[in-house]
């Protein structure tokens, strides 16, 4: 790496980045969700497993479906934002390995092939390109807000059935409303939060 982000893009991606609670009527094109897609496909996972996936949620029905399924503060944000993306993870994600690992797949095949080991994997890889899709879309100039106040069972049920896919959490994707924004709530500090060892 040649050298560090300026202020200014690390304040759009993390120290002034809000999570809106309303969006612009404004639309998010098909070329930005595969902008943000082509960006967080490059983060580090175990072994390039890359086991999540992904469903642009977007029409009308789709959106219908999703906010029945939501937790009643999150209705809303579902119904309005431009798009909300369900980030699942697939269970059977070695099934890909051939492609994304191709120098030692078979032998990460039969790594991943216990239940527990493909399933912890699974979900924490999955969640970690999650993240990188929050900081994907931040970093075009796009607002987030993940939520996970919804049915996953009825989640997985309606957009996922037939698979091994299951969800994990969703984030909504826009344009946020500034007056929608809550003033900043406190962190925990480096000490508070870690130690040396």
């Amino acid at each position: 790496m040649a050298s560090a982000l300026n202020d200014q893009s690390l304040d759009q991606i993390f120290r002034s980045a809000h999570t809106p609670n309303g969006w612009a009527d404004r639309p998010v094109e098909d070329d930005m969700v595969r902008e943000i897609y082509d960006l967080m496909k490059w983060g580090p996972t175990s072994a390039n497993c890359s086991p999540a996936r992904f469903v642009w949620v977007r029409s009308a029905g789709g959106k219908a479906t999703l906010a029945g399924l939501a937790a009643e503060p999150n209705k809303a944000k579902i119904l309005q934002a431009a798009v909300t993306v369900i980030i699942g993870h697939d269970l059977d994600f070695a099934n890909e390995l051939p492609k994304l690992l191709p120098h030692n797949a078979e032998v990460m095949q039969k790594y991943f092939a216990a239940p527990d080991v493909a399933e912890v994997t699974a979900k924490r890889n999955g969640t970690l390109q999650g993240a990188y899709l929050i900081v994907a879309a931040r970093a075009l100039g796009l607002d987030c807000g993940p939520m996970s106040g919804f049915d996953n069972a009825g989640v997985d049920k309606a957009f996922f059935s037939g698979t091994r896919i299951e969800s994990n959490f969703i984030c909504s994707i826009g344009y946020g409303d500034p007056a929608s924004v809550f003033p900043r709530n406190p962190r925990l500090s480096f000490e508070e939060a870690g130690r040396w060892a």
